[in-house]
């Protein structure tokens, strides 16, 4: 089976809302221009001086009054928009949250129905993201310096706004649905888990001080990076996709027409016994072990593919661990939990 022969596919009302012009629906030349300026707003010298201090501040605010889950929205708005007003991170939130509602819905557009909803939800998500793009250029660079990678990509790129709009709503769904359940799940599994909860809060209040941690610290978490790579062995998001073949192709012994579907599961490779033992129990000292230390390799292994590959490798990979560590710093430092 020759490569190329398939292309990332998605339901109609996931295309509708996310958006003909986003990261994630695109093909061809416009994907890999888009993706490189998604991964260049997102390397990790940009994470070191853009994002570390932001997202630290905006974890401590949200888990002061935490509830709702609302740890990743807030992120995203913030690091997206450069948003940090409470109420307009609130409302952003409760827009969002009608839109992701609506992606996998039946696509009917009457109201009553959670597509309607979820495109209303839409319109004016893409009305408060063009709001912020001209006043980001009434202001000019230099005094519209906190607009997030909004504003970095209105500087260094040159993209009509309804890209930029569907750029930004692409990041924003991806961001936000994948990093706060990777969360939860990491939460739930060092609940179920007290050795590993033990030796995290160790590792965790060696770092804690009174000011925000550096870049030194978050590199000095080994045992919190293997409990997020065990989280998104077992409970990862992005467990299926889809694909539509592109031609006729050839399987073995099947043919697989044109214009058809297959669904590749990654769960299956990172549940399979013949490739981690006792597959399905958190085990965060597994990634300890030098026969594991070539499928760890996130990037491009293939036994272990949290954040996709190739071409469509997730851009914010770098950024969804350095979030994911910085909650569990703040939320195992400042809350306790009870093992039931």
């Amino acid at each position: 089976m020759k490569a190329g022969c398939f292309q990332s596919s998605y339901p109609k009302s996931f295309r509708d809302l996310v958006g003909k012009n986003g990261v994630i629906t695109v093909q061809g030349e416009q994907h890999r221009k888009l993706h490189s300026i998604a991964s260049n707003m997102m390397r990790l010298d940009k994470l070191k001086f853009h994002f570390l201090n932001d997202i630290q501040m905006i974890m401590l605010q949200t888990l002061k009054n935490f509830q709702d889950n609302q740890v990743a929205i807030n992120l995203m708005v913030n690091q997206l928009l450069g948003v940090s007003s409470e109420s307009e991170v609130n409302e952003m939130a409760q827009l969002f949250s009608d839109f992701v509602d609506g992606c996998l819905s039946v696509p009917i557009n009457l109201p009553g129905f959670t597509y309607h909803t979820a495109m209303k939800a839409r319109e004016r998500i893409i009305s408060k993201i063009k709001k912020t793009i001209n006043e980001h250029r009434q202001k000019g660079p230099s005094e519209a310096s906190n607009n997030g990678v909004l504003g970095r990509i209105l500087d260094e790129e040159n993209l009509p706004d309804e890209t930029i709009s569907d750029f930004i709503i692409n990041l924003l769904f991806a961001g936000n649905e994948t990093t706060a359940k990777t969360m939860l799940f990491a939460a739930y599994f060092l609940t179920q888990c007290p050795r590993a909860m033990k030796q995290l809060l160790e590792e965790q209040y060696s770092l804690k001080r009174d000011e925000l941690l550096t870049w030194q610290d978050y590199k000095s978490m080994p045992f919190t990076q293997c409990v997020i790579d065990e989280t998104l062995r077992i409970g990862g998001i992005a467990i299926w996709l889809m694909r539509e073949a592109k031609e006729d192709v050839t399987y073995e012994d099947y043919v697989i027409p044109k214009g058809c579907f297959v669904v590749p599961f990654l769960s299956a490779v990172h549940l399979d016994e013949n490739l981690y033992k006792e597959a399905v129990t958190f085990n965060p000292w597994r990634w300890m072990d030098p026969e594991n230390e070539k499928k760890r390799n996130w990037r491009n292994s293939p036994y272990y593919s949290p954040f996709g590959g190739g071409a469509r490798f997730c851009p914010g990979a770098e950024l969804a661990r350095l979030q994911i560590a910085l909650f569990l710093h703040y939320f195992v430092t400042t809350y306790r939990l009870i093992w039931t």
